[in-house]
């Protein structure tokens, strides 16, 4: 099993954020996802994969635009969303959610 695998299928939530080098929206999530690493300290594993690198894992979650964010548990997907956001928004989503 893969280490991507073997942390989707966690009991511990992931959050997935999909992203890229050179996406300017990407950039400016940067530091609101430092904010939620601070904040659900281990509650929540943060990973980041770029997708230019990682073509395949981008296909097989159809990655269509980036940022893209994929809040996994046990392998399941328990919310999803492209786009930036607002931390407080993130947040709020990110709890409902585990």
């Amino acid at each position: 099993m893969s280490r991507f695998q073997e942390i989707i299928n966690s009991d511990t939530p992931t959050l997935v954020d999909f992203y890229t080098t050179w996406c300017g929206p990407c950039k400016a999530m940067s530091p609101i996802i430092d904010q939620l690493k601070n904040k659900l300290g281990g509650k929540v594993r943060i990973l980041k994969i770029n997708v230019d690198k990682n073509q395949e894992a981008a296909a097989r979650f159809k990655i269509r635009g980036v940022p893209t964010f994929i809040l996994f548990k046990k392998g399941e997907i328990l919310w999803r969303q492209s786009g930036g956001m607002d931390y407080a928004t993130f947040l709020k989503k990110i709890e409902a959610s585990i």
